[in-house]
């Protein structure tokens, strides 16, 4: 698989909770090829390095939120059903910088370029919301500008319109004797 293609597929792993990126431990574990027991230990024998905006626990709340969220995508909906049936914990999340942080904890070959991955698709995650961002702007400063003038515009069909209609027919008066008089003779 090449990097474009993994950072597009790691994409698809960042989800959005409480307004921040994040992504589960399950999926990060999954990456790096551990056990999401083993990652979590790991996490917990580090916990200063992981402070509330690094990572945090989900609420029941939100796992059903992420359950009904993947609804239309069978395999991550079956995998968070599945295992949210059974789970001794609810799932803990990571943002952009607890990923950055447990490369420092998960110390192989693996972690490192996992991490670079999972980096470059936050990156590439956050030009396509700048660029999305960047394009409403735009289009709302077209939409204003063009407001003020749908008014002229208007006018000036409207006159168009009146200048493409044939003027109006005005009746002749007729002036003298017509075929229609009726003069009596004796």
């Amino acid at each position: 698989m090449s990097n474009a293609i993994a950072v597009e597929v790691i994409a698809t792993r960042i989800l959005e909770l409480r307004g921040k990126k994040v992504m589960l431990d399950r999926d990060l574990a999954k990456l790096y090829g551990v056990k999401v027991k083993r990652l979590n230990e790991q996490v917990k024998r580090n916990n200063k390095r992981f402070p509330g905006d690094f990572m945090f626990q989900i609420t029941n709340e939100e796992l059903n939120s992420l359950r009904s969220h993947f609804a239309t995508l069978n395999s991550k909906k079956d995998e968070i059903s599945r295992r949210g049936k059974h789970l001794k914990y609810l799932p803990y999340v990571f943002t952009e910088q607890g990923v950055a942080m447990l490369s420092s904890v998960l110390n192989s070959e693996r972690a490192i370029q996992v991490n670079i991955l999972i980096m470059r698709a936050f990156t590439k995650l956050r030009e396509i919301l700048l660029t999305h961002k960047e394009l409403a702007a735009k289009i709302e400063a077209l939409e204003e500008k063009y407001a003020e003038h749908d008014q002229t515009i208007k006018d000036i069909f409207q006159a168009i319109k009146q200048l493409l209609e044939p003027p109006p027919t005005k009746e002749k008066k007729i002036i003298g004797f017509g075929a229609h008089h009726n003069s009596q003779k004796d």
